[in-house]
C-alpha cells in the first residue's frame, strides 16, 4: 500500500480496505480495531532519525521503514555519503616562521589531525587536515621561515 492510501484523521486510519481506529494505553501500548476486529500492539523499537519502527500486533512481530521519495532521490545521487578529500599536498596560507611540525613521513591523517604550528604576525596558527591521506614527505623543519603558497608537506 503507498503512503498515498493512508490517512490519518484525528486517531483514524482511512485505508482503501476500510477505517482503523487507534487508542493508546501508553507511550508503548496501542489497540487497533479494524474491519471489526481487535488487534493489540506494542513498539518494541524506533529510530525516529532513521524512519524504522520495529512493533508487535497479536504476536506478530512487524518492521516498518517510512520511505520518503526525497530521502531516496538523495541516497540515489549519492548525497547521504560523506565525502572524503584525498590529500595531495599542504601549501603554506600565509608567509611565517615554522613552530613545531606535529607529523613525520609515513603517518595516517584523518580529517582534523594538527599538521604544524605556523607563526605569522606574532599569532600562532595551527594548521589542520581537512582531508584523509598519508605523509609521503615533509618539506621544511622547525624554525624555517616560508612563503605564503610554498609546499610544505606531500601526502600519498
Amino acid at each position: 500500500m503507498s503512503e498515498s492510501n493512508v490517512f490519518l484523521i484525528d486517531g483514524e486510519v482511512q485505508t482503501p480496505k476500510g477505517n482503523a481506529k487507534i487508542e493508546w494505553s501508553d507511550r508503548r501500548f496501542f489497540t487497533v480495531f479494524f474491519n471489526g476486529k481487535k488487534y493489540n500492539g506494542e513498539i518494541l523499537e524506533q529510530n525516529l532519525e532513521n524512519h524504522f519502527l520495529k512493533l508487535k500486533l497479536n504476536h506478530r512481530v512487524f518492521e516498518v521503514k517510512r520511505k520518503y521519495a526525497l530521502l531516496d532521490l538523495i541516497s540515489q545521487l549519492g548525497l547521504d555519503k560523506q565525502k572524503v578529500k584525498k590529500l595531495k599536498e599542504l601549501a603554506s596560507p600565509m608567509p611565517g616562521r615554522v613552530l613545531k611540525i606535529m607529523v613525520k613521513a609515513g603517518d595516517q591523517i584523518k580529517i582534523g589531525d594538527s599538521l604544524l604550528s605556523l607563526e605569522a604576525m606574532k599569532m600562532e596558527n595551527i594548521l589542520k587536515s581537512d582531508g584523509e591521506g598519508v605523509v609521503k614527505e615533509v618539506f621544511i623543519s622547525e624554525e624555517q621561515v616560508v612563503d605564503k603558497g610554498e609546499v610544505l608537506m606531500e601526502f600519498e
